[in-house]
């Protein structure tokens, strides 16, 4: 009998033993579970993050590179002017006659330096209230810049839309709503939306690759903007580049992420634009 008190005694042990182990184990499992998820949000943090530092810097070298362009333009009047003294020195051509010359070629220089710069203040004040309109939080996913005339508001594919997908997500209406009342506001603008993806392939019943998804997801925010922003979309242009217009190489997280991004392009229609440019100013 003693014997059986003991033996049951033991098991009871055991079993109150097991039990807590295993206890032990679930709550190491969630807590495992959980350090893993915060583990991959700091990373995709740090890699959002680190693509604003690239993109920034990428700007900070063509605003230097626009500069020297500038520069070289310059330099290259100054030499055409001095070519022309030359010639009319060499040549006897009248000092009045080269001086009108002269005038009239600068004063069509200042009627293209006036033209552009026109669309170059424009073009920052369009990213100044764009920028200023996005909170910290959407600046993080949304990067705006200024490019040899063009705006590019290039948007994560993330923060757009769901995971493998086109169809585009709840949390990016705010954002693209604030981008399409800018669109809307500067009427003298085309609009390109277009796609771009990394080179992972994707396979699904109704998305055969990677060009696909590019257009799909072009097309989307196209038809959000026109559909649901009120855009006109006589400006509306949808195109996708599938995996072929990378930022940088696919063989890190970072450069995917860089890559997978949809760009809203915003330019003064073509047309309108020449046609500026082409009025000569009138000379005497």
């Amino acid at each position: 009998m003693k014997k059986n008190v003991i033996f049951m005694a033991l098991a009871a042990g055991m079993l109150l033993s097991s039990c807590a182990s295993k206890k032990a184990l679930t709550e190491c499992q969630t807590e495992y579970k959980s350090l893993t998820t915060s583990l991959q949000t700091v990373r995709e943090d740090l890699a959002a993050k680190n693509a604003r530092v690239q993109s920034l810097e990428e700007q900070l070298a063509a605003q230097k590179a626009a500069l020297l362009a500038q520069k070289k333009q310059m330099d290259n009047l100054q030499s055409s002017l001095d070519k022309s003294l030359t010639n009319a020195s060499q040549n006897n051509i009248s000092i009045e006659k080269l001086v009108d010359q002269i005038n009239e070629s600068n004063q069509y220089i200042r009627h293209l330096v006036e033209v552009k710069s026109k669309s170059d203040s424009l073009n920052m004040v369009l990213q100044n209230n764009l920028t200023r309109s996005l909170s910290k939080e959407e600046l993080k996913e949304v990067d705006v810049q200024v490019l040899k005339g063009v705006v590019y508001i290039s948007l994560a594919d993330n923060m757009l839309y769901k995971s493998g997908s086109y169809e585009i997500n709840d949390r990016a209406a705010e954002t693209l709503s604030k981008i399409a009342k800018i669109i809307t506001d500067y009427k003298d603008y085309d609009v390109l939306i277009e796609g771009n993806t990394d080179d992972v392939p994707i396979s699904k019943t109704n998305i055969r690759n990677n060009w696909d998804l590019s257009c799909l997801r072009a097309s989307s925010v196209v038809q959000a903007l026109q559909n649901k922003y009120g855009v006109d979309p006589k400006r509306l242009t949808a195109g996708g580049r599938g995996e072929y217009n990378p930022l940088q190489g696919n063989d890190t997280e970072l450069g995917r992420q860089r890559n997978r991004r949809t760009q809203i392009i915003i330019t003064p229609k073509l047309d309108e634009f020449m046609d500026l440019i082409g009025k000569a100013p009138e000379t005497e």
